[in-house]
């Protein structure tokens, strides 16, 4: 049997409390993220597009990363030239804001205390815009424009949603 000096055995206790010190407090200084998988992202988009079909609507349909950068942009063939550009803010501002569109333009309405949201650059407080919340994290937001009012651009994105859920809630997430 080999025996070890007994500072020998403090001083290799103590390496080895500072290494473990050292990944635990790399773990708390270190993120980690959901995102979905661009290919989900794109059948989102056109779940989305196809129920604002079958209601009657032409419109752009956005798809952002949990970041606000845009993974997914469709344009129906008859949708305006703003509706682009429109949902792309509209998705950013769900994913930046942590909340659906529809709810922010009542919460920062004209006489609010929370208005002068109004006023960040890209954000746009009409209703069409969702967070996609994957087991209590956001992993995109959605946008539509180009139906009759925020109601309906919400409506199809949350008919989007949906029909992707039960494919995030398993694997669509990296």
């Amino acid at each position: 049997m080999i025996r070890r000096p007994r500072h020998a055995m403090k001083l290799l206790g103590g390496l080895l409390a500072a290494q473990l010190a050292a990944s635990a407090m790399a773990q708390e200084s270190l993120l980690t993220f959901r995102s979905m998988k661009p290919e989900l992202a794109l059948e989102l988009a056109q779940a989305a597009l196809q129920d604002c079909r079958d209601r009657g609507y032409q419109v752009a349909v956005a798809i952002v990363d949990r970041m606000g950068i845009t993974q997914v942009l469709l344009r129906d063939r008859y949708a305006g030239p703003h509706t682009p550009e429109t949902a792309q803010r509209k998705a950013w501002t769900s994913v930046s804001f942590r909340s659906d569109t529809l709810t922010l333009a009542a919460d920062t309405a004209p006489d609010s205390p929370q208005s002068g949201a109004r006023f960040i650059d890209k954000a746009l407080m009409i209703g069409g815009g969702i967070p996609v919340v994957v087991s209590g994290s956001i992993v995109a937001g959605i946008g539509i424009s180009g139906g009759p009012s925020g109601k309906d651009d919400h409506a199809c994105a949350a008919a989007g949603i949906a029909t992707v859920m039960d494919k995030l809630e398993l694997d669509g997430v990296d």
